[in-house]
């Protein structure tokens, strides 16, 4: 997914890259084939920070990116999350902590800085954004300062619901001898894309203006 502009977050590189956080596990089931690796999947959505936005560089004057020109430095870190999955809609809440430092520690300063949450289905396509902000104390001659934040998001469980069939081809049990035995029901481009369409990620990160961005991404 790859979105320009103030606003739109740039996802350089695609959500198979992403860090992922923990899940409950209500809803889940088995998906294995009976042959290979058995593989739990549940409804409720995986929380990811995308690449190159867990992380934001402030400088000043703006618009520099020399070194001695950077005032602040924050991260994105220690994701944890909860699901409920119960019901017609499955709630998911994510918890994360912004750590920050500063070069020049003199003073009182508050510093206050974007961040978003977005619900991504099939890897692709984005059904819901907030942005929210982040708001980091640092004390005079201190050099660091640490938040808490959180996100959530909610869910269709319908939608997040594999049709029925499609867990009967992926769960039957095959025995030697079968004509399908050693077939990969998730090899199928139809019932990929089924797990595709039912699978929903919660990402989190900074927003990002486009220098900023440009920054991490080629630093």
């Amino acid at each position: 997914m790859k979105r320009n502009g103030i606003g739109q977050p740039l996802f350089v590189a695609g959500l198979a890259a992403l860090t992922l956080a923990g899940c409950s596990s209500d809803g889940e089931i088995d998906i294995s084939s009976g042959v290979g690796v058995s593989v739990v999947r549940s409804g409720c959505p995986a929380v990811a920070v995308p690449n190159h936005l867990g992380d934001v560089t402030v400088f000043d004057p703006v618009g520099s990116t020399d070194a001695s020109a950077i005032d602040v430095v924050a991260n994105i870190t220690n994701v944890r999350s909860t699901c409920n999955s119960e019901g017609a809609r499955i709630y998911s809440e994510a918890t994360f902590e912004v750590q920050a430092s500063r070069m020049r520690p003199g003073g009182a300063r508050t510093v206050t800085i974007p961040y978003f949450s977005t619900v991504v289905q099939g890897g692709t396509a984005v059904v819901a954004k907030r942005l929210n902000t982040v708001t980091l104390q640092f004390a005079d001659g201190q050099y660091r300062a640490s938040t808490t934040a959180k996100a959530g998001s909610y869910v269709d469980a319908a939608a997040a619901r594999l049709p029925e069939e499609v867990i009967e081809r992926i769960t039957r049990r095959r025995k030697p001898g079968d004509p399908d035995a050693a077939l990969d029901p998730l090899a199928d481009p139809s019932v990929r894309a089924a797990v595709a369409r039912s699978t929903f990620e919660m990402l989190i990160g900074f927003q990002l203006t486009e220098a900023q961005l440009q920054y991490n991404v080629t630093r």
